[in-house]
């Protein structure tokens, strides 16, 4: 019988954990080219997310998607639910913007611009000023209850909650105009207003705060799926165990010891948000981040090694031994440029369909409740609701006129005026000769123009019955 401490053998069954237990991380504040990057990316993000709804164009929100009025605003540019195109194309771009960058060089979203990492790097950059660097942090947590250390807990929490409720707010403000929800605080605004505010504040206090890594190794798919988008020439964060290994510490009087240029100080992994050790090779959990770059560099310096054991190459340029001359040279590859060139006639062909888009919306719908009808003059007549949409941002004046059939006609016509980014309805009643045009459906068109830009002009087809 075996004694119970002994481990069971490789071809006995045995309990496996389906999930790894969670071991908190602590990571070391690390500076450097790929750090003063990050923060860059911080602070540009961050000030277009929380500046963004305080600025004004034309005496309105410059930047507003009004799901109650159903119209988005962006600076002097209205877009209405008949423009949900433009939504789609958005989508598109940001996939194929998505997939060039990771083709190029892995997961520079992931490590700069996602708002996973950026909020943790503003929750992690206070930590450090409250609680002190990692080891005064490990020392906190592990020591007792005392006065000292609930009145630190107390005040980072605190900033943090302060943080994710503005950006709740901040948030709601893209979606409601910013000063109806400054004059409903506290206590005026909507059930759906202080569910977002609080939902997206939770979640970010949760995330950023508690659970950081983990989002990005179980929560986040892109971390799973991002390996079908590399290839040998992709850019990636890389260890060089041909120049590292066999890793080791420097001994004084050893200098005959062959050990590669790694001294194992592990300051790549205390630096890595994910938890990793990049010497292990390419990793899911690697956000590109550079951290372990920004750690590795000042170690070399020390010990008088070249800067680049760890470093941004390629699966290629490793095995290969690439010059920096080369690695560029294979990036512009086939799917590379195939990407680039579709990216490119999106925007373009975006960019043009914007530029000569008209200003002005028209829907004509025939009066269903009266197919025809026979004025005191003998004139057939039908009766049409015509909704326009001035989508400029001021008030216009537009000329009705109708074509398609001899002798056709306006009962009444008068200018019609719409108030900028206004919807407005009118209905009209058009008059055609008996003996013009055929017995059922005949094609006819109604051509409205703005009176202040010729330009502005909008031809819609509809059908003129008659019996």
């Amino acid at each position: 019988m075996k004694p119970e401490n002994t481990p069971p053998s490789k071809d006995e069954p045995h309990a496996v954990a389906f999930y790894e237990k969670h071991k908190k991380i602590y990571i070391r504040e690390v500076k450097g080219w790929w750090a003063n990057w990050r923060w860059i990316l911080v602070w540009l993000t961050q000030a277009v997310f929380y500046l963004a709804p305080w600025l004004t164009w034309n005496d309105r929100q410059a930047v507003l998607f009004h799901i109650v009025e159903r119209k988005f605003y962006l600076f002097g540019l209205v877009l209405w639910p008949q423009d949900v195109f433009y939504l789609a194309v958005l989508l598109i771009v940001s996939a194929y913007a998505l997939f060039l960058f990771t083709a190029i060089a892995g997961r520079l979203f992931c490590g700069y611009a996602c708002p996973q990492t950026v909020y943790s790097e503003i929750f992690m950059w206070l930590e450090n000023r409250i609680e002190g660097d990692r080891s005064a942090r490990m020392k906190l947590d592990q020591g007792p209850l005392t006065a000292r250390k609930i009145r630190l807990k107390t005040v980072k929490h605190a900033l943090w909650l302060i943080i994710s409720l503005w950006s709740g707010f901040t948030l709601v403000a893209y979606f409601t105009p910013m000063q109806e929800l400054l004059a409903a605080l506290p206590f005026g605004l909507s059930g759906w207003e202080f569910f977002w505010v609080f939902f997206y504040a939770g979640f970010m206090y949760m995330q950023a705060g508690f659970l950081r890594e983990q989002v990005c190794k179980y929560m986040c798919p892109y971390a799973r799926f991002q390996g079908v988008m590399f290839d040998p020439d992709t850019l990636v964060i890389t260890y060089d165990p041909e120049r590292g290994e066999p890793r080791g510490a420097r001994k004084k009087g050893a200098s005959g010891e062959q050990l590669g240029d790694c001294v194992d100080c592990g300051l790549c992994v205390a630096v890595c948000p994910t938890g990793i050790d990049i010497r292990n090779g390419i990793q899911y959990e690697c956000i590109g981040c550079g951290a372990c770059i920004d750690a590795c560099e000042p170690v070399m310096d020390k010990i008088g090694k070249p800067r680049g054991l760890i470093r941004y190459t390629t699966e290629n340029a490793l095995a290969q031994h690439f010059t920096k001359k080369d690695v560029l040279s294979h990036l512009a590859r086939p799917r590379i440029v195939l990407y680039s060139a579709v990216l490119v006639l999106i925007c373009l062909a975006t960019a043009w369909s914007m530029a000569t888009r008209v200003p002005l919306m028209v829907d004509v719908i025939r009066d269903r409740s009266t197919l025809s009808r026979e004025a005191d003059d003998g004139s057939i007549e039908n009766v049409y609701n015509l909704k326009l949409m001035n989508t400029t941002e001021s008030a216009q004046r537009y000329r009705l006129t109708v074509d398609g059939l001899a002798g056709i006609r306006l009962s009444e016509e008068a200018p019609i005026e719409v108030r900028s980014a206004e919807n407005h309805e009118v209905t009209v009643v058009v008059q055609v000769p008996p003996e013009s045009g055929k017995s059922g459906a005949n094609p006819i068109y109604f051509n409205i123009q703005a009176e202040s830009d010729a330009k502005i002009a909008v031809r819609e087809k509809a059908t003129f019955l008659k019996p």
